[in-house]
């Protein structure tokens, strides 16, 4: 022992460690999705964790701030290089590089780690998991649709019945189109009108209305600098936002009131009636994806139709308190993001699935999203001189496709089966002397232990009465495990 200090064993903040049960829901979710993904056509990509952090786009911070909402570190050539943000910037360097040998339009999904140098708070994390969706060269608003399509059937492949989510979705054009309208022409003032908006589920209208004029003063006397829209102009951005509710038609014949006539607002009315009829026809319905006007994104490359999906269960943390988890997926259509490198336009859209987020508020929703995490059968080891029965054993179970281990520690038969408890395992495989002599093998329904424990009044007689244990010939093992196994299942 020395004197050095100790470092404590602590993880960042933002940063989670993930036990079996935790990988288990966010590999089903992952799974899932993927299907979905396939069926529409998707081919799958994967691309490295690190871009050179120009590539990464504007809505990331300058050079010279390279770690303000990244990773960031400098190669030996001192170019910066930054984790990826998300999985749609590295999309649009990879499409960049290899367009003229990419079919077109291209189709790909992927999945992945992304990391945000942020404040993390309930359910958003620094570093997590995403799941995306992506068309790249196609203008045409029914790419949106099917994208949108998608997502809502990916959902439902997640566990998520209708109602228990909102898909909303809206157009930035509309947005532009209403900006126009109300005189709002300065780049500046746009997107703090849009960063007011996208606050208007956590501020409400007069929240709102305060960010759209002269600033508001939050709760803790911070001042938020507003964007100085005239009294009316900012009555019609609220009107806009208020024009949700009903069927997608009702919504955008109230929002041809709003924005029409003006010819980026028309152009997006028309996109959205396309996309419209689109999701009627591939049958997804009002419950599963609505217009929705007050529906922004935050990042500032989106160039059309946005949507974005939020839980509707109610969820609770640790301590019993009501907790919101926000969006758990979004996307939409960025047509100038693959521009930034060839300087030619290329169309593209996509959807995200915040796969962490969402494994993380199913499970404060009590909505599991995968079966419990089982662990392997565990081959109790009584004596050295056998061990290699135990692992002949072992290697049988495991050829069978049936996960097993011999156990490893140093302790006797009761703490060994207690570890077996504790691994979840469905049973444990018992082979003594007497056992082995014998051409025997005892195994013991870890599962079935579990189910009727709950109910045991007399431990005397439940040790006596040995419920869950069977014997049987040792050229039977694969087949006995294999039955508890798959009854627990």
């Amino acid at each position: 022992m020395t004197d050095a200090p100790r470092p404590e064993a602590r993880a960042p903040r933002g940063f989670v460690d993930r036990r079996a049960r935790d990988v288990a829901a966010e590999r089903r979710i992952l799974a899932d999705v993927c299907a979905v993904y396939e069926r529409y056509g998707f081919e799958a990509l994967d691309t490295g964790a690190l871009e050179y952090a120009d590539a990464l786009g504007k809505f990331l911070p300058d050079a010279d701030r390279p770690n303000e909402g990244v990773f960031a570190l400098q190669d030996d050539d001192e170019q910066w290089m930054a984790l990826r943000y998300d999985l749609t910037a590295p999309l649009a360097r990879f499409v960049a590089q290899h367009w003229e040998s990419l079919p077109k339009p291209f189709r790909r999904y992927a999945t992945g780690t992304v990391w945000r140098n942020e404040k993390p708070g309930p359910g958003r994390f620094r570093e997590f998991t995403q799941c995306d969706a992506d068309t790249v060269g196609s203008a045409r608003p029914e790419a949106d649709a099917e994208i949108i399509a998608m997502a809502a059937e990916g959902f439902a492949a997640a566990g998520l019945p209708a109602g228990a989510y909102s898909l909303k979705i809206n157009s930035r054009k509309l947005l532009n189109g209403l900006m126009t309208r109300a005189g709002v022409t300065v780049e500046g003032q746009k997107l703090a009108v849009l960063r007011a908006v996208d606050k208007l589920d956590r501020l409400g209208p007069d929240g709102v209305r305060l960010l759209l004029g002269e600033g508001r003063l939050d709760e803790s006397g911070a001042f938020t600098k507003g964007a100085g829209l005239a009294a009316a102009a900012a009555e019609a951005v609220l009107s806009f936002t208020a024009a949700g509710g009903g069927s997608r038609a009702e919504v955008l014949s109230r929002l041809a009131d709003v924005v029409g006539g003006s010819a980026e607002g028309d152009e997006g009315l028309a996109d959205l009636a396309a996309i419209d009829m689109a999701l009627t026809r591939m049958g997804v319905g009002e419950d599963l994806a609505m217009i929705e006007p007050s529906v922004v994104r935050g990042l500032e490359y989106y160039t059309g139709a946005v949507y974005e999906a939020e839980l509707n269960l109610s969820m609770t943390d640790d301590a019993g308190q009501p907790v919101r988890f926000g969006s758990v997926g979004g996307g939409g259509r960025y047509d100038d993001l693959v521009a930034r490198f060839t300087g030619q336009p290329v169309p593209a859209t996509g959807f995200s699935f915040g796969v962490s987020r969402l494994a993380a508020a199913l499970r404060a929703a009590g909505r599991e999203t995968a079966a419990r995490a089982r662990g392997p059968v565990v081959v109790i080891a009584f004596d050295q001189a056998h061990m290699g029965e135990y692992f002949a054993a072992a290697a049988e179970l495991r050829a069978a496709g049936i996960a097993a281990e011999v156990y490893l520690g140093s302790s006797g038969m009761r703490p060994q089966m207690k570890y077996a408890d504790r691994r979840l395992s469905p049973a444990a495989v018992i082979l003594g002397g007497d056992e082995i002599a014998a051409g025997l093998v005892t195994i013991k329904d870890l599962d079935l232990g579990r189910q009727l424990s709950s109910g045991v009044t007399d431990n005397a007689a439940w040790r006596a009465e040995r419920p869950g244990q069977v014997q049987a010939p040792r050229a039977q093992l694969v087949a006995a495990v294999r039955a508890i196994v798959e009854a627990g299942a």
